[in-house]
């Protein structure tokens, strides 16, 4: 490290060290014209600040995870309230014990969901299994929201494996921590649900969904309507969990209202198995 670039690494820690002093001896952190304005959160809270947290949210994840030499990532997406099955079992024990049917139900549900993150965590195995011994450029990296659930579930399989994996998580009105099977060092989190849903296109090679709620619709649809329209390149998109999906929305019905293309149809793939669902991304890319 160069003597200016020390310099200038020891006046930004100065700046922030300063602030934090400031918070500890209790003093309310009010507008202060002569602080460095990158040192200024009153400042870059500010509405008109906006378009600079933009790029900072841009560019915090993309120079880490460059730096780090992750290139190349299978996104999961899935609910975040699916337990993983030694946590379903004893929520059903609890429930018996209560005698309350509406928990009961609740608990009865949470195991059947429980098979899905099981099947996420086999899936990121393979995914991980398959690039452990090649080299950096050449390797697939699971990338997840970050959060419980099925993400866990990916970023668990991965760590199992002893691969690294992504996780950016959103910041919420109810906090969402990220799970503990995320690499520490590629655990981002995010304020703009837009600059996050870019980060997992940037890198996918390939976008998995398993059973999910709003979110995943949300993010499953950006990235089927973002390569439906050219505006990213071709990736295999597989919804895992065929009954799940085809009773949830059915796509027929967009093709015979005339909404959608008949090639549009095979945008996506149906999958019930984590070797299935591999398989679609080996063939798409002759892996």
């Amino acid at each position: 490290m160069d003597k200016t670039e020390h310099l200038t690494e020891r006046r930004l820690a100065d700046a922030w060290a300063e602030l934090q002093n400031h918070s500890d001896q209790g003093h309310p952190l009010e507008a202060d014209a002569y602080r460095l304005a990158f040192a200024d959160p009153e400042f870059l809270l500010r509405r008109e600040t906006r378009g600079i947290r933009f790029q900072l949210e841009m560019l915090k994840p993309d120079l880490d995870q460059t730096e780090q030499g992750i290139e190349n990532t299978i996104v999961v997406f899935g609910s975040a309230r699916f337990p993983s099955p030694d946590e379903a079992q004893t929520s059903l024990k609890l429930a018996q014990l209560s005698g309350k049917p509406t928990e009961l139900v609740t608990a009865q549900r949470q195991v059947r969901n429980a098979y899905f993150y099981d099947q996420a965590r086999l899936f990121a195995r393979l995914v991980a299994s398959y690039s452990a011994h090649r080299r950096l450029e050449e390797r697939l990296f699971i990338a997840t929201g970050g959060g419980p659930g099925i993400m866990e579930a990916a970023n668990r399989g991965a760590h199992e494996m002893g691969a690294p994996s992504v996780g950016l998580n959103i910041a919420l009105p109810h906090e969402q921590n990220a799970n503990p099977y995320v690499t520490p060092t590629l655990s981002f989190k995010f304020h703009y649900f837009a600059l996050r849903k870019m980060h997992f296109m940037m890198r996918a090679k390939a976008l998995v969904a398993f059973p999910g709620g709003f979110g995943t619709l949300d993010e499953l649809f950006e990235v089927i309507t973002l390569v439906q329209t050219h505006k990213a390149k071709p990736v295999p998109i597989v919804l895992f969990g065929t009954d799940y999906w085809k009773r949830l929305i059915n796509m027929e019905v967009l093709l015979e209202e005339g909404v959608i293309s008949k090639e549009d149809l095979d945008l996506f793939t149906y999958v019930d198995e984590p070797q299935a669902a591999w398989e679609v991304i080996r063939e798409f890319y002759g892996l």
